[in-house]
């Protein structure tokens, strides 16, 4: 059975228009999957924990995260 994990699309994914550079998604991830190591830097997902729950999905201000299966 599929997977559902969040894939950030790095194409479309802008950290400055975050707070502060801080990436909104990783904030609002409850198992912090998404991890920026400095503001204004891309968010990395960590596959291995992601859920698919979708609350990142919701907290990106420019849409550039979605939820697939794998």
């Amino acid at each position: 059975m599929p997977r559902k994990m969040a894939i950030v699309d790095y194409s479309a994914c802008y950290p400055e228009r975050c707070d502060q550079g801080l990436c909104l998604a990783a904030l609002a991830c409850p198992r912090k999957v998404l991890r920026q190591e400095m503001p204004f830097e891309m968010p990395e997902p960590n596959p291995t924990m992601c859920a698919g729950c979708g609350v990142c999905v919701v907290a990106c201000p420019v849409k550039a995260i979605h939820v697939s299966a794998t």
